[in-house]
């Protein structure tokens, strides 16, 4: 065996028997409660007239009373087979929720919002986790 296989065996064997060899846990490290990992997803959201090509175009905080539809375009890392919702609401009222599924990291997704010409005002979207959680918010106003 050359020296290099030899020094490749001996670093693999000892990383294998360190991994396999179970650590003791005292009963105070039992009792305590595990730490919750935090979330590894991330969000990226930007608020359009529409989307080309998969990015957003015409994008924006206000929009004119005669937008007609609003696109929230939305790239999302670390959620790769989950779902996410784009939560619609016209000032404190929900008035759209779409469902998202996202099949890789990084994924990029939208949904559309038709905007009556009499809806003007303050609006919001929020951008939800499947449990609800709300990862982003992104203000914005129509017709003022």
């Amino acid at each position: 065996m050359t020296l290099l296989r030899l020094a490749v065996a001996l670093l693999i064997g000892s990383t294998l028997a360190v991994v396999g060899v179970p650590s003791p846990v005292s009963a105070q490290e039992e009792a305590m409660p595990m730490a919750q990992e935090a979330s590894s997803v991330t969000v990226e959201a930007v608020l359009a007239r529409d989307v080309v090509d998969r990015m957003p175009v015409d994008s924006g905080a206000a929009f004119p009373a005669e937008v007609g539809t609003i696109t929230l375009w939305t790239r999302v890392s670390g959620a790769a087979g989950q779902t996410l919702h784009h939560v619609w609401f016209y000032g404190d009222e929900q008035v759209g929720d779409v469902e998202l599924a996202i099949g890789g990291s990084p994924w990029r997704t939208w949904s559309r919002k038709t905007v009556p010409a009499a809806a003007t005002g303050a609006w919001h979207v929020e951008i939800r986790d499947a449990a609800g959680a709300v990862l982003q918010r992104i203000d914005f106003t129509v017709g003022q």
